[in-house]
Order: structure tokens, then C-alpha cells, then sequence
């Protein structure tokens, strides 16, 4: 006796999607639904309201999720400068050493650590639907406390490089060498590679509502080509910057100016102003259209 099929796999076998693709078995065709499930437009509405619940989170929650990721993203610098130290010189080696600058990142953004360059993009989207004075504010009081306390955290694990706390003298000296790597770029360069640096950001930010398990590498690749490229991060290199400021080799000013103003700007240049705004553009007509269908008045016909 054949088995009854379940009332979901019914309306499925009759749906005009299915009868189009007779050649795949049922279970194909639910995997090519889940594939087609997250338009522009859905990962766009995902963003948003992730943006939404930062913005309405009580500020002691952002200002200890925003230390907790400065200090995190600064694994980043300390397991690059390992592997640095741990690899021969040679031609080769920055392909493998700038792997370790992902760590710190996989750590902030796996465990939703807030992280002033994810948010020039999340924050940005719900103003963008919703453009108002309120709405500058929000992003304002949002982006002020969690650079603060990103800024506080990378600074606290400058200063651990810089006396070596870890008691790890050989891995101190290639963070430092690092860091000098890092500041060597003048103004402009830097302002441009930080503006590279935002949209890659920007970029894992709209990539992992549809990365489902496939988070882990898309955060790793995205990260590692920052390093890669030399570009230039706010967050993880406060972390060089405030290690070269604690051990005498920088003076606070010219970080500043050298590297803070600038990475800064093009950090949410690239990530918001750029990123946010081409985002939404490109699904800002169907959400119009969308908007135009639930909006129009249902015609109802008369049976008789």
C-alpha cells in the first residue's frame, strides 16, 4: 500500500514551479527554492533590522560589546605577527602569515561583537528606508559610543603588545614591525586603502545572510584580502597604532593625523556612504513597486 503523501508535498507538486521542472526529484526542487529564497531585497530587509536592533540598544550593552570587539580584533594583529615570526623569509610568506589577521575578526563577528565598521552599513540602511533628523541622531549615538569603545579596547591591547605582557618578546618585536608596515603609507594612500577596507567590510556584512554555513570562510577570505592588500582598518590597526604609541615609536599626535582622521574617514566613506548607498539603490525600485502592490485596494467579484 503506497504511503500517503504529507499536504505540504501535495500543494508542492502542484505548484507551477514544479510542474515546470518534472526532471528534478522533490528534494532538488525544495533545494533550488532555498537557494532562490533571499532576493537583494530579503538580504536588504535582514541588514535593515539588524541595523534597527543597534540602534535601539541601550548604550551600556553597546559600550561593553564595542570593548569586547577591540579587544578581540586584536588577535588579529598578535596571531599575524606569530606566524610571521614562525615562517621563513620568503617571497611566500605573506600569503599564509596574513591568514592570522582573520582571527580576530572571525572572533568579533561570529560572536555579534559590535564593530564600528559592520555598522556604517547596518546602521545606515534603516535611515536610508526612513530618512529624518531622528534618524542622523540615532546613527550619531550609535557610531560615537561604539568607535569609543572599539578605540578603548584596541588601545588597551596596543599597550599589552607593547610592555609584552605575554612575556612573548620574539612575537612582540614582529607586531611592531608589523605596525610600522602599517603607518609607513602617507595620508592619501591611506585614505584610499581605508575606503577599499570599508566596502570589504561592508561587503561580509551583506554577504552572511546568505553564507548560512558558509560563514566561517566568507568572514576569513574577505578579512585576509584587507591584510593582503595592505588596506587600511580602523579598528585593528588602532591596535599597531597604539602598541607603536606605548613603546615610544609614535607620537600620539601624528597618529592622529597620520592614521586615525584619515583611516576614519574612508572607512565610512567606503562602508556607508558608498556600500550603503549603492545597496540600497540597487533594490530601492522594487521596493517601490512592492510597496505600490500592498498598497492598492483588492477588487472583489461579484458571484452573481
Amino acid at each position: 500500500m503506497a504511503a500517503k503523501s504529507r499536504p505540504e508535498e501535495e500543494a508542492y507538486d502542484k505548484s507551477p514551479a514544479d510542474r515546470d521542472n518534472k526532471h528534478l526529484s522533490r528534494k532538488e526542487k525544495r533545494e533550488v527554492d532555498d537557494r532562490l529564497q533571499l532576493r537583494p531585497v530579503a538580504v536588504y530587509e535582514v541588514v535593515k533590522k539588524e541595523g534597527e536592533s543597534e540602534l535601539a540598544r541601550p548604550t551600556s550593552s553597546l559600550l561593553w560589546s564595542g570593548l569586547a570587539a577591540g579587544l578581540s580584533i586584536g588577535f588579529s594583529v598578535l596571531t599575524q605577527a606569530t606566524l610571521r615570526h614562525y615562517l621563513p623569509d620568503a617571497d611566500w610568506r605573506p600569503l599564509v602569515e596574513c591568514w592570522g589577521y582573520a582571527v580576530g575578526f572571525l572572533i568579533v563577528i561570529l560572536a555579534r561583537q559590535q564593530l564600528f565598521t559592520e555598522i556604517t552599513l547596518t546602521a545606515m540602511l534603516p535611515f536610508l528606508a526612513k530618512p529624518s533628523g531622528k534618524g542622523i541622531w540615532a546613527i550619531a549615538r550609535l557610531w560615537a559610543l561604539v568607535f569609543a569603545a572599539n578605540l578603548a579596547g584596541t588601545l588597551i591591547f596596543g599597550a599589552a603588545v607593547a610592555f609584552d605582557i605575554l612575556h612573548m618578546p620574539e612575537i612582540r618585536a614582529a607586531a611592531l614591525e608589523i605596525a610600522r608596515e602599517a603607518m609607513e603609507p602617507s595620508r592619501g594612500i591611506m585614505f584610499l586603502r581605508a575606503i577599499a577596507a570599508g566596502w570589504l567590510i561592508a561587503t561580509v556584512v551583506w554577504l552572511l545572510p546568505s553564507a548560512q554555513s558558509a560563514r566561517f570562510p566568507v568572514i576569513a577570505l574577505l578579512t585576509y584580502l584587507i591584510a593582503l592588500f595592505h588596506l587600511s582598518h580602523i579598528v585593528a590597526g588602532s591596535v599597531e597604532a597604539g602598541a607603536l604609541i606605548f613603546s615610544g615609536e609614535l607620537q600620539l599626535g601624528h597618529a592622529i593625523t597620520h592614521f586615525y582622521l584619515p583611516t576614519l574617514l574612508g572607512n565610512v566613506v567606503g562602508g556607508s556612504a558608498l556600500f550603503a548607498l549603492i545597496s540600497y539603490a540597487q533594490i530601492a525600485e522594487e521596493l517601490e513597486v512592492e510597496a505600490e502592490e500592498k498598497s492598492e485596494p483588492r477588487t472583489v467579484k461579484n458571484s452573481g
